[in-house]
């Protein structure tokens, strides 16, 4: 018990010397020993590499984990050395409710079997969620995580290690400078000539002491001064390979950017590729889909079209003119017609500014992106529902519920 307190007393007195000559230093009250500015540049590049991925880290961490509260419990779960409970992607849970909405409505319907397949391409890109955050942890964040939490660390310590033998130097040079200006004030005292008619042999005999004093004094210091240069100076070279190892963090730290770059490049990829498959499987069902826009178009159709469509899809009496013009040619004439060999009619075109965005079922049809103008017009022997629209050099047969004709 006795060792400890007198350690602690020890350390105590140690710690507040330092702190004072810190203190001093900061203030211009004291000389400290200057490090190579080569020394200052390897330790500014350390720390700029520090700050940056400890920044990239958690930027990348919020990318792969945007829920704080999971990003806080797999924290949790690794500083307990516990392994992380599995936890479903976005998308699996989304597939997870369109499949039993689906199950609900009846696979057999439109809606329900659409659901089934969404829910399905859903499923797969919560997979593929899955395997790329996964393989990042693994090929990016690890890397940069034993960095911060391994090599900065050890570079750290190496660091207040060099920090404190620079103090101890520093202090020890203080000492020495002391010294030897008391020993040369002693030796000028007693390289005075003594009176010995007076009395002040005494003091003779005491400034040659204090010069012997002294003398031993500076030796002493001297020899802490040397001990104290060595171990600064060991001490530097070793922060210093450690501070050039940084160029080697930056290499495995390039690669392990190459690998996070193919594996998110990978992921898009493979959820372009679902979305593709998922975008065939639905095509079948475009015909269904513009069956049901002509009778139930958008707010901002025509309502005199819309009564037509309705009281026809119903068998009920509508608007004459819109019931013959509806009547007026079949399925098999509308698809019949050559686009081509379409000409604008005598009494002349106008133009019609879209509505919505529209993709053509087939090459009879012109795609639309909403906001555009394009010149209309309709030829005899057309479904009412619909006008032939031109875009330069491109026409194609356009739904009249996604336009709206300008004066």
């Amino acid at each position: 018990m006795d060792f400890s307190v007198k350690k602690l007393a020890s350390d105590a007195g140690v710690f507040f010397s330092r702190a004072v000559q810190f203190t001093e230093e900061k203030l211009g009250q004291a000389e400290k020993t200057e490090l190579d500015a080569h020394f200052e540049n390897l330790l500014a590049r350390a720390d700029s590499t520090k700050n940056w991925t400890e920044k990239i880290f958690r930027q990348t961490e919020v990318l792969l984990q945007p829920n704080p509260s999971a990003r806080i419990e797999e924290f949790l779960y690794e500083k307990l050395d516990r392994k992380v409970p599995p936890r479903p992607t976005n998308g699996e849970i989304l597939a997870q409710y369109m499949l039993e909405a689906a199950k609900d409505f009846g696979p057999g319907t439109p809606y329900g079997s659409t659901l089934i397949k969404v829910g399905d391409c859903q499923r797969r890109l919560g997979n593929a969620e899955r395997e790329f955050l996964q393989t990042s942890a693994i090929s990016f964040l690890t890397p940069l995580r034993n960095f911060l939490e391994g090599d900065w660390r050890t570079i750290s310590k190496e660091r207040r290690l060099l920090e404190n033998r620079r103090l101890d130097l520093d202090a020890c040079k203080a000492r020495l400078k002391k010294a030897k200006a008391a020993e040369a004030k002693a030796a000028c005292e007693k390289e005075a000539t003594p009176d010995f008619q007076e009395t002040r042999p005494r003091n003779y005999v005491l400034s040659a002491s204090a010069s012997a004093l002294w003398t031993e004094e500076v030796d002493k210091a001297e020899q802490e001064l040397r001990v104290a240069q060595t171990e600064f100076d060991r001490q530097a070279e070793i922060t210093r390979l450690l501070l050039e190892g940084i160029g080697s963090t930056h290499m495995n730290h390039l690669r392990c950017l190459h690998e996070f770059v193919e594996a998110q490049a990978a992921y898009y990829n493979q959820c372009h590729q679902y979305m593709l498959e998922l975008q065939k499987e639905l095509g079948s069902s475009s015909k269904i889909f513009l069956w049901i826009n002509s009778l139930f178009p958008p707010p901002c159709s025509h309502p005199k079209t819309f009564g037509a469509n309705l009281a026809a899809s119903v068998g009920l009496p509508g608007d004459p003119s819109s019931s013959e013009a509806v009547n007026s040619t079949s399925p098999i004439e509308a698809e019949a017609l050559q686009i081509e060999e379409v000409q604008p009619p005598a009494s002349g075109t106008r133009k019609a500014k879209v509505l919505y965005d529209y993709d053509a079922a087939d090459t009879s049809e012109l795609s639309l992106l909403a906001d555009e103008l394009i010149t209309v017009y309709t030829v005899p022997g057309m479904d009412s529902d619909w006008l032939i629209g031109e875009r330069g050099n491109q026409k194609g047969k356009v739904p009249v519920t996604y336009l709206e004709l300008l004066s």
